[in-house]
């Protein structure tokens, strides 16, 4: 290679880098380390607790995981702590819940973090037939694309990481990646979240990276994201942002499910801000 393009190839390095470390108004900020695309043809897994095939992750580096969302109040709380520290996670979302809350759902999309599902109704896949199974994942995805207004991520994550081997071959045939975890967070069984955090903090160290698996319908998540980020920064990780090679697709006949339990008429789809304004208010109390 010449000197000249050696020195562009690395001025263009710098500058990306640079990119990724600025987070304008929080010097002390996380900060991505890089963004990777992954290829979900045959559908890999990934998160070593239980698929051991790919590591993609550097020491000191993490990738942020929500399931259960989009909830009020919580989603949003934990997108403003990932703003303040200019970092993307990835969203296993319910399909219910999606239909429920499809404003919440489009500000995570519109913040520039990644969507993947997590079914329709969170049950447990292992107790179920296999055609019911199917249809808990097909029309959970269905449901992220109706409410979103367009295709998610082809990322999935099993509730309570039960995964029956004929499901794993299923979401293969289908192109969808399976996502486990490194690092579990439990927080569904704190109270505190400084708690929460120094437990988290505790396996991380041990293992020095990881997928951390976290719930962004939990309050106790909500209210310790911005310590958790702040103790990530003070020891020196970095946050990966996953990003599909393409999108997933949907069927049909469960497109025309998920379509179905959204109450009353689509309308334009605007979020209700640009909808509703409040343009008086009386004192508050």
């Amino acid at each position: 290679m010449r000197p000249v393009t050696i020195a562009l190839a690395v001025a263009g390095l710098l500058a990306a880098t640079s990119a990724f470390a600025e987070c304008p108004g929080n010097p002390n900020a996380v900060g991505l380390s890089r963004t990777v695309e992954i290829d979900t043809t045959g559908g890999p897994g990934f998160g070593f607790e239980q698929y051991r095939m790919h590591d993609f992750l550097m020491n000191k580096e993490v990738v942020l995981t929500f399931d259960d969302g989009p909830w009020p109040e919580n989603t949003r709380a934990v997108l403003n702590a990932l703003d303040e520290h200019c970092v993307k996670a990835t969203f296993f979302i319910i399909g219910k819940h999606a239909i429920w809350h499809p404003d919440i759902l489009k500000d995570v999309a519109a913040r520039g973090h990644t969507i993947g599902t997590h079914t329709w109704s969170h049950a447990n896949l292992r107790k179920m037939k296999p055609e019911k199974a199917k249809e808990e994942i097909e029309k959970g995805l269905s449901a992220v694309k109706v409410a979103l207004g367009g295709n998610p991520a082809p990322f999935f994550r099993f509730p309570y990481l039960q995964d029956p081997n004929e499901l794993v071959t299923y979401l293969g045939s289908r192109n969808i990646a399976i996502f486990s975890h490194d690092v579990d967070s439990f927080d569904f069984k704190h109270r505190k979240p400084e708690v929460m955090v120094k437990a988290l903090m505790a396996k991380l160290e041990k293992k020095g990276k990881g997928i951390i698996l976290m719930h962004d319908f939990q309050k106790v998540t909500a209210k310790a994201m911005p310590m958790l980020l702040n103790e990530l920064a003070a020891k020196g990780y970095k946050v990966v942002h996953m990003v599909p090679k393409a999108p997933a697709t949907t069927m049909p006949e469960y497109d025309q499910l998920a379509q179905a339990e959204v109450k009353g008429p689509v309308g334009s789809g605007r979020p209700t801000s640009s909808v509703v304004k409040t343009i008086s208010a009386g004192p508050t109390q």
